[in-house]
């Protein structure tokens, strides 16, 4: 299959994420330029207040994207808002600083010329300044316009959606196509923004401030009007139609299932999501993609999702903050754990676990393993001085990861530890470029990259078992929902599970068609 191939065959997907990340750039810039032209107009008419606006504004643009939208989920949830307001805040500094430098920089002689013939303050702000600094200023708004497009596909992040799901999805998957598919439309939708803000630089900027440019024609003119007239009506009817689409949301019945980021989670939510609108009358909305367990189940917590499928390790440990190397617990020890806990504290409730254990394993290049003669951890202890490890950042940081892994095999001291991104470890490690990864049990990239995984010999990691997680307050509403994912129980074994994902990794196949395929195969659905 060649990129033109992969495009036509998901053309509709493309098209309403491409849909999505116009409209959060738009209402991003948009706002950026309601809130960033008056502030660097009032800045320049009261220089007092420049240095602390301008070192807020700095400062702010300093911070790491990602950070600055971690920070931002405990106030204002998963979703669209904080992805705005978050490149609403980077675009704040161009804007600024452009509308505070170019009316701070006209000839203090024409100001005089114009105090001269009786203007006052506010006519000489609005009648003279403004105009002649508009081209700085727009050239401010069309820096932060295209600049916006490209931090909003981390938008995706958090379940907002965009073309950010794309880049993301083919990252996990190691799928060029996809990543592709998502990097060129925002990068021509970045040059189409360009070239629209530069009609309307034209349009807005008084002809005799224009400057290597001849008088344009009556038609050029024309079309200006024009662009100038469509871009605020396109304006106005996203802001229109997405407060549209919230109202109705909120009236519907409708619940909301998210999925953290790999390709396990995004089969087990198109699962769930097709088992609730076949046998429910609910329509389901899709949040897949999000990054990470907190960011999960803080959407949870926050009211963005309703439910989600949780591993009961997880929350044991990541949720609960249970100490994983404690007590060694049976799989119905921390399931029973978790149900109690869970709804005591953050009144959820959960479905029986499913069968299979996508437990954290250890993996190591076929290589390696045979030039060391790896079986198991403990074997690794002895030449870790020698081996590069590649964790999930995950992984790295939590108590029952490379943490707790290490107070359990106290001999594990790798040469270099190096943490990455779920998908870029198995290419790490097929690129000779590490040597030992975590892996989860069930996935399907093992078998693609043909990884030893190394049996843990001292009992370290805690069973992980798939779980549905679901809010008290929607059941009340909906207690159809109550048992829905029961029947995977007992059907969904390691060997199961791992297959589907392979589908996924490495044939490439949709999550959406391999849950279905799943779903008929074993009759679970009409």
């Amino acid at each position: 299959m060649n990129f033109l191939n992969y495009l036509l065959e998901n053309k509709e997907q493309i098209f309403i994420l491409l849909k999505e990340h116009i409209e959060l750039t738009i209402l991003s810039v948009t706002l950026a330029i309601l809130i960033g032209v008056p502030i660097g107009i009032l800045v320049s008419q009261f220089q007092r207040i420049n240095k602390p606006v301008m070192g807020v504004a700095n400062t702010i643009q300093a911070i790491p994207s990602m950070a600055l939208l971690g920070f931002l989920i405990p106030f204002f949830g998963i979703g669209f808002v904080p992805s705005i307001f978050m490149v609403v805040l980077y675009s704040l500094l161009p804007i600024i600083k452009n509308t505070f430098m170019s009316i701070s920089g006209i000839n203090p002689q024409i100001k005089e010329a114009a105090e001269g013939i009786g203007m006052t303050r506010l006519q000489i702000l609005f009648k003279v300044q403004i105009p002649m600094a508009l081209p700085i200023i727009m050239a401010g708004v069309r820096i932060s316009a295209v600049t916006a497009v490209g931090l909003m596909t981390i938008a995706a992040y958090i379940g907002a959606g965009g073309l950010g799901y794309l880049v993301f999805s083919g990252i996990r998957t190691a799928n060029n196509y996809q990543i592709l598919a998502g990097a060129i439309p925002a990068c021509l939708l970045a040059l189409f923004i360009d070239f629209v803000a530069s009609i309307i630089e034209k349009a807005v900027v008084p002809y005799g401030l224009r400057l290597n440019e001849d008088k344009s024609s009556k038609r050029e003119r024309l079309f200006q009007k024009f662009t100038v007239i469509a871009v605020i009506a396109v304006v106005i009817f996203t802001f229109f139609n997405v407060g549209v689409k919230k109202f109705a949301e909120k009236r519907n019945s409708t619940v909301t299932i998210a999925t953290k980021d790999f390709t396990e989670q995004e089969i087990l939510g198109n699962i769930l999501a097709e088992l609730v609108e076949n046998k429910t009358d609910l329509k389901v909305k899709r949040k897949f993609g999000l990054g990470g367990t907190q960011v999960a189940f803080g959407a949870l917590k926050t009211g963005e999702a309703d439910l989600y499928m949780e591993y009961t390790g997880t929350l044991y440990t990541a949720i609960l903050n249970h100490n994983p190397i404690s007590e060694k617990l049976s799989s119905e020890d921390v399931y029973n754990v978790v149900k109690k806990e869970l709804g005591d504290k953050y009144n959820l409730s959960l479905d029986k676990q499913l069968k299979f254990n996508n437990t954290y394993r250890i993996g190591v290049r076929k290589d390696i393993a045979s030039n060391y003669n790896l079986k198991t951890i403990s074997d690794l202890e002895k030449v870790s001085s020698n081996l590069i490890l590649s964790p999930t950042l995950e992984f790295m940081n939590r108590k029952d990861g490379f943490l707790g892994l290490k107070n359990m095999y106290t001999d594990l001291d790798f040469k270099k530890i190096v943490p990455m991104d779920d998908a870029l470890r198995y290419k790490s490690l097929d690129l000779k470029e590490s040597d030992v990864i975590d892996v989860f049990s069930t996935d399907g990239l093992i078998k693609t990259y043909d990884v030893k995984v190394l049996e843990d010999d001292k009992n370290y990691f805690l069973p992980y078992h798939a779980v549905l997680l679901i809010k008290n307050e929607t059941l009340e509403k909906h207690p159809e929902l109550l048992g829905i994912s029961n029947e995977l129980e007992n059907i969904m074994t390691d060997e199961v599970m791992r297959e589907l994902n392979y589908q996924v990794d490495d044939l490439k196949r949709k999550p959406e068609e391999v849950a279905h395929e799943f779903l008929t195969k074993y009759q679970l659905i009409d």
